[in-house]
């Protein structure tokens, strides 16, 4: 079971009753949070000296169920007794500085209540050799049983997941991307050095094996689940089973091959009937990641994105920003694709259609889930190579009911106003560099980004209702002096 580990500071001068209270207090905080947290958070130890940190992080850098340490300093902890552990930790970092009581007690404190509460104390010299080692932390600051600490806290444990899951991460592409595309582009191995990723090929006539390899049982089945979930509005029952055909053949590719996310492109279908439409949405809705046009960039930070939201499979889609609404006070981003956007995003029940696709070696007309994206405040996520490092872009928008009805559009797409409003936002996002191709999702925030950028030291531009392009500008400009010189 995947946990966080609660590791607490102290000192020996105040004797070994304190240490008792101090530990009795951090295993009743580590057990208190861990009822409203999504991860349970474990008491491992109050430091007292360097060799017990050291110790702890040590077992913590190589147990793959510890995803993080939480540290907190309840009575002053001498800073170099971190110095060594710190130095050599390898997982996530929450610095939570907290104090075990809410209020200062008037007619109790006196130096006893003051040597065993020196939260405020200590937090601050075990912030000093965090910044002293340049450490990759969270640092979050407020009494331990308030709602808004725990939801940071929780939201950091949910970094911390697709952290993991990052780390681990095999993208499985059937052919290369688009001919001519560029920012689809990228450097594989600085992806897996940064962030984990294993980005292989496999070849398309190896997917056509495994479909026709499929039983007509197993598509049945399939078919019938498809039923269960989605309005049928197509005659087309033929078109819709094939689709089963090519999910349950990409599904077990990459189950065998320990692949969470994948890549087609729909100039390379040699063998294939259909572009997967259906089959990609619905592998999308168990908590796959996929890139069209051979992106694997976006397929992985789909699959990412999921497993940081709600249960591990959150309400994040494969997205393309394709048109504009320019009319004055009614600015408005069009979001969809040829066929793949995940039900996940969906205001209401998803209809299976089946429409002529006037792009690529489509042999039939391929069946794909048609719906309007569901209204609510998100963010658009790019991830781009910039030559020597990677560039994570982050839009807040604000997802609306579209406007207007698009009844001879049969695909799946999200409507939204950009931040800080759509020209400028169309204009920071092109300076940036950001890509057509994005992450939209409802449940990861931008601060859920902000950290994951920080973890995977990546570079993080963050899109807001504040920004202008000035600021933006300036702000690259110094990101682009700083990431030249480390």
């Amino acid at each position: 079971m995947k946990e966080f580990w609660f590791v607490v500071g102290s000192q020996d001068l105040y004797g070994q009753e304190v240490l008792d209270t101090v530990a009795a207090r951090a295993a009743e905080m580590a057990d208190e949070l861990s009822k409203k947290l999504p991860y349970r958070l474990v008491y491992k130890v109050t430091g007292e000296k360097s060799d017990q940190i050291t110790k702890v992080i040590k077992e913590a850098n190589y147990d793959d169920n510890c995803l993080g340490i939480v540290t907190w300093c309840h009575t002053f902890s001498p800073s170099k007794m971190w110095l060594t552990g710190l130095h050599l930790l390898q997982k996530p970092y929450c610095h939570l500085a907290t104090q075990y009581n809410l209020e200062i007690p008037n007619e109790e404190i006196d130096m006893d209540f003051m040597n065993l509460n020196q939260a405020a104390h200590g937090d601050r010299e075990h912030g000093f050799i965090g910044a002293r080692l340049r450490l990759k932390r969270k640092v979050i600051a407020g009494y331990w049983k308030d709602d808004a600490v725990v939801e940071r806290l929780a939201e950091w444990m949910k970094v911390c997941v697709g952290v993991d899951f990052s780390r681990n991460l095999k993208v499985m592409r059937f052919n290369d991307n688009m001919r001519d595309v560029a920012v689809t582009e990228g450097d594989k191995v600085e992806a897996q050095k940064k962030l984990g990723w294993e980005v292989n090929s496999w070849a398309v006539g190896d997917l056509v094996k495994e479909i026709n390899a499929v039983t007509e049982e197993e598509v049945e089945e399939l078919y019938n689940e498809y039923l269960s979930k989605y309005d049928v509005n197509t005659d087309n029952i033929d078109a819709i089973k094939y689709q089963a055909r090519e999910e349950i053949a990409i599904k077990k590719m990459m189950d065998r091959n320990n692949c969470k996310a994948f890549t087609n492109t729909f100039q390379d279908l040699y063998g294939m009937e259909q572009l997967p439409g259906l089959a990609a949405q619905h592998l999308m809705a168990q908590g796959y990641g996929f890139g069209a046009e051979g992106d694997w960039k976006v397929s992985a930070m789909t699959a990412i994105l999921k497993k940081m939201g709600e249960n591990e499979n959150g309400a994040s889609a494969f997205m393309e920003d394709y048109t504009y609404h320019l009319v004055k006070g009614s600015e408005y981003s069009l979001g969809a694709h040829m066929l793949e956007v995940c039900p996940s995003v969906a205001a209401d029940k998803p209809r299976i259609e089946t429409h002529h696709l006037g792009i690529g070696m489509n042999a039939k007309d391929p069946a794909r889930l048609v719906f309007e994206g569901k209204a609510g405040k998100g963010i658009v996520v790019s991830l781009i190579d910039m030559g020597g490092r990677m560039r994570m872009i982050v839009q807040d928008i604000e997802a609306v009911k579209p406007i207007m009805t698009m009844p001879n559009l049969p695909v799946a797409r999200v409507m939204w106003r950009a931040m800080p409003d759509l020209t400028i936002g169309v204009e920071c996002w092109i300076t940036a560099g950001g890509a057509h191709h994005t992450v939209l999702s409802y449940d990861v925030t931008a601060e859920m980004m902000r950290d994951f950028a920080n973890i995977m030291d990546i570079e993080y531009v963050h899109i807001d209702k504040n920004t202008t392009v000035q600021s933006l500008e300036d702000k690259l400009l110094v990101n682009d002096l700083v990431w030249k010189l480390r």
